[in-house]
Formats: C-alpha cells, structure tokens, sequence
C-alpha cells in the first residue's frame, strides 16, 4: 500500500506542476494577445493618419513648386525624406522583433527550473545516496 500511495503522490504532484505552468502559459498567451491587438490597432491608425498627412504635403509641396524649374528637384527631395524615413522606421520594426523579451519567458524559465530539478533528482537516485535531513547514527523523527 505505501509503494501505491507514493506513485498516487508523486502523479499528483506532476498533474499539480503540469497545471501550474499550463496556468501560466494560457496567462502569458492573453497578455501576448492583447499587447498584440493594441499595438496593431495604434499602428494602423498612425499609418491611415500619416499616409493622409504625407499625401497632403506631398501635392501641397508640387503645387508650391509646379510653376518653376525647380519642382522636379522638390519631388527628388521629398522622394529622398521618404525613402529615409522609411528605411529608418524599418531599422526601429527590425530592433524591436530582435532585442524584444522572448514571449512566454516566464513559462520557459519555470519549465527550465523543473527541468533542473529533475535531473538533480535523477542523479540523486543513480548511485549516490539520497540526502536525509537526519543522520544514519540517529532514528528517524
């Protein structure tokens, strides 16, 4: 009876540890998706409003600029601040997918702790004595 009560433990235990981290898991993952959706709907409202903004400075610029010799000049220069503008917010989208945390770290972390945990438990068993916090001279509590 001890022997099947141990193995009921210790599936209990597992079960209660498998729970934990899937707890966790689906925790990260909602707060994934909502940091996800606003991000992407401020991003897509910043785009509609400078995409209409740009689009009025542009013409406004060409009509400023259309009735001398130097519009062709004025739309490479604005040719030229968009392009740059463009290859710098693709350099700040590029740093940010590199250098952001790793989604679900904390998850990764605790699944790496339990991993360590059991292969200290593992090489406790393998031949080396178990630790008892009483002495072999001594009873047991």
């Amino acid at each position: 009876m001890p022997l099947r009560q141990s193995v009921g433990d210790i599936a209990c235990t597992l079960l209660s540890i498998v729970r934990t981290r899937l707890e966790l898991f689906s925790l990260e993952a909602t707060q994934q998706k909502s940091h996800l959706i606003a991000i992407l709907g401020m991003a897509f409202g910043a785009l509609l409003f400078l995409t209409l903004a740009l689009l009025v400075f542009s013409i406004a610029v060409a009509l400023y600029f259309w009735p001398t010799e130097q519009r062709y000049v004025a739309l490479g220069v604005l040719a030229l601040i968009y392009g740059l503008i463009g290859v710098g917010l693709f350099l700040g989208v590029r740093s940010k997918l590199l250098f952001e945390p790793t989604p679900f770290s904390a998850t990764l972390d605790e699944l790496r702790q339990d991993l360590k945990l059991v292969e200290r438990l593992r090489e406790d068993g393998d031949g080396s004595a178990v630790r008892r916090p009483w002495s072999s001279t001594e009873d047991r509590p």
